[in-house]
Order: structure tokens, then sequence, then C-alpha cells
């Protein structure tokens, strides 16, 4: 017979229904599930994985219109699809692209996380935001929604650093961060073998292949942001792990918080530099 004062609560790390006076939750293991401090919004979880990806989806296409905006007297119009309804390169350089030709002191070192949300026509945010959400519904159920984040910022930034150290002038779009998802999933499946493992393997490196191709035969796409973002997305995979070797936990909930904030900071900071350029040259 339960006790009538026995409330019950969902674990702040696995999300099981389990009694708040637990020593430890039966399920995932973490220690004193019940305790208040616990069950603030950062340990108790913040976001699905799907909602992670609407956000960036969303913000992707926010820059996307802003850089339009910004410059509509160059906006691209013409015969060729990859140019259509493209931002002027002031708009984009002053919205935070990368590259060489911006990378002058320390603070254009944030442009390696504001590029990863720009894009430079209406072909390419379709296409990158297309992929994002066909391959993010995988990674977020392998590794959850925090390492998600974790290593689509961090993938980003390694991809572009990458493409910086090649020389190229100047670069954007969401592509090195959903490269770096490629890039975890492909560790996965090659670190979990098995049916499933060997499955995802096959599928996902179709898809990089592919990609890569794609870079190889299309002028203009930066092949060393995808490598690199790939690469990134495998080792930082490895670091953090995925769900069948470590559940998510609080230190992996802290680190993609910071990965949030740290990117909504420096948007925020091309955004307003954007508009206050945007009206003093009106």
């Amino acid at each position: 017979m339960n006790r009538p004062d026995r409330k019950s609560i969902l674990c702040p790390n696995c999300r099981k229904l389990i009694s708040t006076d637990e020593p430890r939750c039966p399920h995932c293991g973490i220690s004193a599930p019940g305790a208040r401090w616990k069950n603030n919004a950062l340990v108790r979880g913040w976001g699905s994985g799907e909602q992670l990806v609407r956000i960036i989806i969303f913000t992707n296409i926010g820059m996307y219109l802003l850089s339009l905006m910004l410059d509509p007297r160059h906006l691209g119009i013409g015969f060729n699809p990859f140019d259509l309804f493209a931002p002027s390169l002031d708009s984009l350089a002053t919205l935070g692209a990368t590259g060489t030709w911006v990378m002058h002191n320390a603070l254009s070192w944030l442009t390696l996380v504001s590029a990863n949300y720009l894009h430079g026509s209406i072909l390419h945010i379709f296409f990158n935001l297309l992929v994002l959400y066909q391959i993010s519904p995988l990674v977020t159920q392998i590794f959850g929604p925090y390492r998600f984040f974790i290593i689509y910022t961090f993938s980003g930034i390694g991809g572009y650093f990458v493409s910086y150290l090649a020389g190229v002038p100047l670069s954007i779009g969401a592509s090195a961060s959903v490269c770096g998802l490629i890039g975890a999933a492909l560790y996965y499946g090659k670190s979990r073998g098995g049916s499933f493992g060997n499955a995802v393997y096959r599928q996902i490196g179709g898809w990089a292949i592919g990609i890569l191709l794609f870079g190889f035969l299309v002028p203009r796409v930066n092949n060393w942001a995808h490598i690199g973002g790939m690469l990134a997305g495998a080792l930082i995979a490895l670091a953090v792990g995925y769900h069948e070797k470590v559940k998510e936990n609080l230190s992996h909930r802290i680190l993609a918080g910071i990965c949030i904030g740290g990117t909504a900071l420096i948007l925020l900071f091309y955004i307003a530099r954007g508009l206050l350029i945007f009206f003093f040259r009106g």
C-alpha cells in the first residue's frame, strides 16, 4: 500500500517517474534526485531536441531575412539559381561572415560562430536547413538534445577554423555545423557497430560522400568547412559520448547552456551592429 504523503517527480536526469524520497534514481542512478537544487531549470532541462532544432532553423531564417533587409539595393536577383535572393557581401560581412578577409582582430574570432547562421542565397539556406531537419532527429536520439547542440556549435567553429587555415577569404552557412552532425553520426555508427550501427554508418556515409563530391564539383562551395566540420563533429562526439555509453548529465546541460548563451550574445552583437550601420547609413 502506498503512503498517502508519498510524492512523485520526474527524475531530473533521465525524466522517468520516481518518488521524491528516493536516495538514488532506480533508473539512471543519479543521487538524491528529489533535491530541490537538482530540479531547477538548468538541471531539469529546458528543451527537447525538436525545440532546439526549430530554434536553430528560425534563427537562420531570421538572420537571412535581416541580411537581405540591410542592403536591399544589392539584392541578388538574376538567372543563376545559386545567386537568387543573395544578400550583398557588405551585409554578410557586417552580420558576421568569417574568413581571411574579415579576421583582422581578436573580435573577428566571434565570426566562427556567427557565420554558421548566415547564408548566401535562397537555395543555400533551403538545402542547408533541409539537411539539418532530416539528420537532426537521428542525432538527438543518439546523443540527446544537449549534446546535439554542443556538437552543432563546436563543429561549426571547428569547420570554419579549418577553412580559415586553408585561406578561404569569406565563408558562411550552416553546412559546417550540419557536417559536424554527420561526422558525429559516423563516429557513432563505427563505434557502436552491430546491425544498427553499421546501418547508420552506411547511410550517413553516403550523405558524407555526396556532400563532399558536391563541394568538389560545384564552384564556390567551401569544402574545407565541410571536411573540418565532419572531423570536429566526430571528435566532439568521441569526447561527450552517446546514450548507450554515457547518459546526458549536468555537465552536458551546462556546456550546452554556455553554447546557447554564447551563440545568442554573439548573434545579438552582430544584429545590433548591422542595425546601427543600416540606420546611420539610411
